[in-house]
This record gives C-alpha cells, structure tokens and sequence, in this order.
C-alpha cells in the first residue's frame, strides 16, 4: 500500500510539473531583491516591465519600497527579445541625435500601436507594416533598420515597456521641417521632443 501511495505521489508531481511547463510564463518570476537608491520605476526599466505590472504582480498601490524587500519581477507580457531588438534598431535609426525622452517616445509609439485596434497587434506587424507601396517608418524602407542598436536606444525601449499603459497615446511623429504629407499636420500634436512632433 506504500509503494502504491509512492507510486501516486510521483506521478501527481510529475503531473504537476509537466502542467506547469506548459501554463504560460511559469517560469517567469523572478525574484529581485530591493537594493539602496531602487525605486519600482528603475526596477522595472531595468527588467523592460510595466511599472503598473510590477506594482499589480507585488500586490503595491504606493511606489514605497525599502532595502531587502524581495519584489516578485513579472515576465515581459507580449514582447519577445527579438521584438525588443527590432524596436531598438528602429529607435536607433529613427531617433539618432534626438534627445533620451525622443528615443523613449518613438518606442512608446510602436508599443502604442500594438495595443490600438487600427494597427497590428505585434511590435514586428507594426514595425514592418506597408501601405501604397511604402513602409510606415523609413528605417525599413531604407534599409537603416538592419544596422544595431546601441546601448540608449536598448534602454529607450526598456522605459517605454515600463511607461506603457501611460502617456499621451501618441500613435504618430514626424519631423515637421521634412515631412511631406498633409495629413500627418492634421493630426492632433500630442508632445513635441527635439526635431520630432508626436501626434494622435
């Protein structure tokens, strides 16, 4: 009778983690232990989190944090390393010699186009979306998007992960001392950064 309640309990285990291999991002938690000079902001643009998710999967409603306090970090929702690698390189290639907030602003426009209804629902659908002929961003058009990306775009793309779900919603930017279209100057300007309007 041993043997056979052994025998249950193997199986059950195995059952158990056979079924947690397959339930989605199992094996996403990870544990972060707070260290002086943290705040959740910086913990979640380190990880390429939202900073609503981080505080939701920590069961927080203040930003109040203290040195040693485990914070359970959640798995990047809907975004793979290869998306984020994509967006950098259009962040490099779009935002080269703007300002830091630019660069965070132009990936928030990808990420903001994801969760619209009138884009494609994935950061490499919006990317390498094409309408008339040409591409919705130059960088592909133009071959610029295959060069790398360096360090601050990469971390540009980690902030807006963080601040999505905030902002203005901007879905648009252009230079205005370059573009050519009409319709993007009958667009709603939602932040102005540099040489670029963000508009909605």
């Amino acid at each position: 009778m041993k043997n056979f309640k052994k025998i249950g309990l193997a199986m059950a285990m195995v059952a158990s983690l056979t079924l947690t291999a397959f339930l989605p991002n199992a094996d996403a938690a990870t544990q972060y232990t707070v260290k002086s000079g943290d705040t959740l902001w910086k913990i979640a643009s380190k990880y390429g989190v939202s900073l609503n998710q981080l505080k939701q999967t920590n069961n927080r409603t203040s930003n109040l944090i203290y040195p040693g306090q485990r914070l359970t970090i959640p798995s990047v929702t809907g975004v793979t390393a290869a998306e984020k690698d994509l967006m950098a390189r259009l962040v490099h290639a779009e935002a080269k010699g703007e300002p830091y907030a630019g660069k965070v602003a132009v990936a928030t426009v990808v990420l903001n186009r994801v969760a619209s209804k009138e884009f494609p629902n994935t950061v490499s659908g919006v990317v390498h979306e094409k309408a008339n002929g040409y591409y919705a961003f130059t960088p592909v058009q133009n071959g610029e998007i295959n060069k790398p990306a360096d360090a601050e775009a990469k971390r540009a793309v980690n902030e807006a992960l963080t601040f999505r779900g905030q902002g203005s919603g901007s879905l648009f930017f252009y230079n205005p001392k370059t573009a050519s279209s009409e319709w993007i100057f009958s667009r709603q300007v939602t932040v102005v950064i540099g040489n670029h309007r963000f508009a909605k």
